[in-house]
């Protein structure tokens, strides 16, 4: 996966909340455009809700799905 596929979804208008699923089986959930950083080889996630980030190396991003609406 590469930067500019991450950051095109971050800059979706309307935002679609999306899923980063990694080579690792680890999924993280992007809720809202400011709890993810898109750097030149990694992303940074937010989880707000539990105080913490990830740092995830784009090499290892398998796919980005968008989540259904609840």
């Amino acid at each position: 996966m590469n930067a500019d596929t991450v950051r095109e979804y971050t800059r979706r208008q309307p935002f679609e909340p999306f899923v980063i699923r990694l080579s690792n089986g680890e999924t993280h959930e992007v809720r809202h455009p400011e709890c993810v950083l898109v750097l030149k080889t990694k992303v940074i996630i937010g989880h707000p809700e539990e105080d913490r980030t990830v740092q995830v190396a784009l090499i290892h991003v398998n796919s980005i799905e968008t989540l259904q609406a609840t």
